[in-house]
């Protein structure tokens, strides 16, 4: 099976997230899209609680249906975030997929300095998908809709419609996420 893996802090997951999750399922030669979010951020970014942007990410993959899955391997495998250790963890636990790692346009520069960089791109193909003023390769670009400008308009109490799901939206209301 071909999956593509999708990490992230997903902090919130936003409508971007989805949108890269349609292409890549309807572009690509990929089975699957796993979305993965990060346990502890490598660089130390506060991030709501775990179980939380997990919970939020199956709230948006549903919407996108039975080819989309959301993966808890970080959240097993504790400690520092890092994309080859959890694709090796991923690798182990399922030796029929066959991982292809989606990056956007905007990070893929960034991708050498990565841990284990030379590893990891050995080991997994890339689906480089375009942001915003980023389309680097992609013949397309998703909106730039970001994390960081949804937590920045929640915290100031402005409404987030359109950014994220509603699903999304209704359990930050619930469980008052990233509000001041």
């Amino acid at each position: 099976m071909r999956v593509a893996f999708f990490g992230g802090s997903f902090n919130p997951p936003h409508v971007a997230h989805q949108l890269v999750g349609l292409y890549v399922l309807e572009t690509e030669p990929v089975d699957e899209l796993w979305l993965v979010p990060c346990w502890k951020h490598p660089f130390d970014k506060a991030l709501a609680p775990y179980a939380d942007r997990l919970e939020m990410c199956r709230l948006a993959a549903a919407a996108l249906g039975a080819r989309v899955k959301v993966s808890d391997v970080e959240g097993r495998l504790g400690g520092e975030s890092r994309t080859l250790r959890t694709i090796k963890a991923l690798q182990r636990e399922r030796p029929d997929c066959q991982l292809h790692l989606v990056v956007g346009a905007d990070i893929e520069p960034e991708l050498p300095s990565w841990y284990g960089a030379e590893e990891l791109l050995r080991m997994v193909p890339r689906i480089v998908v375009g942001r915003g003023s980023h389309a680097g390769r992609s013949p397309v670009a998703m909106p730039a809709v970001s994390s960081t400008e949804v937590r920045r308009r929640l915290a100031s109490g402005q409404g987030v419609s359109g950014l994220v799901p509603s699903s999304v939206a209704d359990y930050i209301r619930e469980h008052r996420l990233y509000a001041e």
